[in-house]
């Protein structure tokens, strides 16, 4: 473990504001110089912008530039992606200038299929709380700049973890289901290094659909935002809900408008970077309606 710098220059779509705060990460904490703080595997980074410059600092095992370049997707091209995209129509040009910054990260699998389990019926700030008591009590500690950071807890650091114990976190009813989907995983009757290699998206829904807590809206943003990286996929919550109605659906009860006649409508429209749209009408219309 050893303190890095990294400064990368002249990058276009890298808004800190944008990637952290678009719903697709919870162990991000903005810092009072507008800095962003997370934990990445083994890691501690920060990340800062200056002018056009994004600067990486952290204490890492690996090599930091090699840490950054995978996990904010680097090397995918999105200014390309959003010139695409916003040739579809006027909105979705509108979203993608209100959000242009968004990067999909790359996230751990393992800790975005928790973390989404966790998110289920709850709130940013609450969910943020729930997975920093949950790394404090049972991942590793970290020691950078006179603070302390946690890994999140693998699943074997999880092995002897009883519902109890998670009910203490303040877990509430999702207890169960971690307890249920760490053993699962132990266990391999889930495979995850097999899921990263299967190829057809319909195939590893099905299986991430069998771990206790995760349904379609879960299942969709462990396809999206995490190392799965499947871009066709596109979560469904109550503002994708709501956006997709206001602008093409118009149904006067948006409560009538099902996950079918959303999908179609995505499918339709945005084809295989269907996730990546969701993510700039999502952020525009949250931000908008907040």
């Amino acid at each position: 473990m050893k303190k890095q710098k990294y400064i990368l220059e002249n990058c276009n779509s890298f808004e800190l504001a944008h990637i952290f705060e678009c719903g697709q990460c919870f162990r991000w904490n903005k810092q009072i110089d507008g800095s962003y703080t997370g934990v990445i595997k083994q890691g501690v980074i920060n990340v800062k912008k200056q002018n056009q410059k994004i600067i990486f600092t952290g204490m890492c095992e690996d090599n930091l530039k090699d840490i950054v370049t995978d996990y904010f997707d680097l090397n995918r091209d999105y200014e390309k992606i959003k010139m695409q995209l916003s040739k579809v129509d006027e909105n979705v040009n509108l979203s993608i200038k209100y959000g242009n910054g968004i990067r999909i990260l790359n996230q751990d699998l393992w800790e975005t299929i928790i973390s989404f389990i966790i998110s289920a019926n709850n709130n940013i700030p609450r969910i943020k709380g729930i997975i920093e008591r949950l790394s404090k009590n049972f991942g590793k500690e970290i020691i950078w700049n006179n603070e302390k950071y946690y890994t999140f807890p693998t699943p074997e650091e999880l092995k002897n973890v009883t519902i109890q114990e998670y009910r203490k976190l303040g877990l509430g009813f999702r207890d169960v289901r971690l307890y249920e989907t760490t053993h699962v995983v132990l266990d391999k009757k889930i495979d995850l290094e097999n899921l990263q290699k299967e190829k057809d998206t319909i195939l590893v829904r099905e299986e991430l659909l069998k771990l206790s807590g995760v349904g379609p809206k879960v299942a969709d943003c462990i396809l999206l935002f995490s190392t799965l990286k499947r871009f066709e996929v596109f979560p469904i919550d109550v503002w994708v809900r709501r956006v997709i109605n206001d602008l093409y659906i118009k149904n006067p009860d948006e409560t009538k408008v099902n996950k079918k006649q959303i999908e179609k409508i995505a499918q339709e429209k945005f084809g295989n970077l269907a996730g990546l749209a969701q993510q700039y009408l999502f952020y525009w219309r949250r931000e908008e309606g907040a």
